[in-house]
């Protein structure tokens, strides 16, 4: 295991002949144990790394941006081709520059009804890679989309109510069974710890455009639209089962092995 997430970051990069996105660099890192996190953002530092060693160790730095939010060795720089002035040290945009005029920071794709344990203030549970720090999004703000399988049966937002509670009104509603999968779109940025927390909106006209632009794409994903729009870079969050549930489980197995016991006495 490496001593730092710089050393982890370079060790990937040194094994992949292909320039790789920070989500990719940080997914590689903790499935290969290249290094151990208990943080919620395993991307979101990647990125601060490689940002932070391009800003101020300049020609030093071991990293160079071949694309927005790719990266690769600068030794390797061959391989790829020659990198463009607007890329070099000197230029770089850092990916959380790129981010900064973004409205949307984080978002879930298809997350299942029956995985949340429904209530007034529920918790809805999302990672951002498999190994990564689990997050409690039923805080969150932002836009949501309900799916009767994968047709849409309502869009909304939560502004006034967090994204819990307006999901959670749903089940009791008109709607209530009308849907069994849900996406979301979050206005709140990640805190390292996991935490939710409110971000200063500074942001053009044109990166709202690219952004609305890309949440269609992403939620209608449209046959004729190949890629994510460029201005979406918010990072996807996979959902993760509620503890409660767990736990509901081990108690239902404890009951049934007490009942078979005394049925078997």
């Amino acid at each position: 295991m490496e001593k730092s997430w710089k050393e982890a970051i370079k060790k990937v990069l040194a094994e992949t002949n292909t320039p790789l996105h920070y989500t990719e660099i940080s997914e590689q890192i903790l499935s290969r144990g290249y290094y151990k996190t208990d943080g919620a953002t395993p991307a979101a530092t990647v990125s601060a790394q490689i940002t932070a060693s391009i800003k101020h160790d300049g020609d030093r730095s071991p990293f160079v941006r071949i694309g927005k939010g790719i990266f690769t060795l600068k030794a390797k720089t061959s391989v790829v081709g020659t990198v463009k002035k607007e890329q070099t040290t000197e230029n770089i945009a850092a990916p959380e520059d790129e981010a900064s005029d973004s409205i949307i920071h984080s978002f879930g794709m298809y997350w299942q009804r029956d995985l949340v344990v429904w209530r007034n203030d529920p918790k809805m549970f999302g990672k951002q890679q498999a190994l990564s720090k689990p997050v409690n999004f039923g805080k969150q703000k932002g836009i949501y989309i309900l799916y009767d399988n994968h047709t849409v049966v309502y869009v909304g937002r939560s502004i006034d109510r967090p994204l819990g509670k307006r999901m959670y009104e749903h089940t009791i509603d008109r709607l209530g069974s009308r849907w069994n999968r849900f996406s979301w779109f979050g206005l709140l940025d990640v805190t390292q710890e996991g935490n939710l927390r409110e971000t200063t909106l500074n942001t053009s006209l044109a990166s709202l455009v690219g952004t609305l632009e890309a949440l269609l794409i992403e939620a209608l994903e449209p046959p004729q639209n190949r890629r994510r729009g460029d201005d979406f870079s918010a990072i996807e969050y996979i959902q993760d089962i509620d503890p409660e549930f767990k736990e509901r489980e081990i108690q239902n197995t404890l009951r049934s092995i007490e009942q078979k016991m005394r049925g078997g006495s």
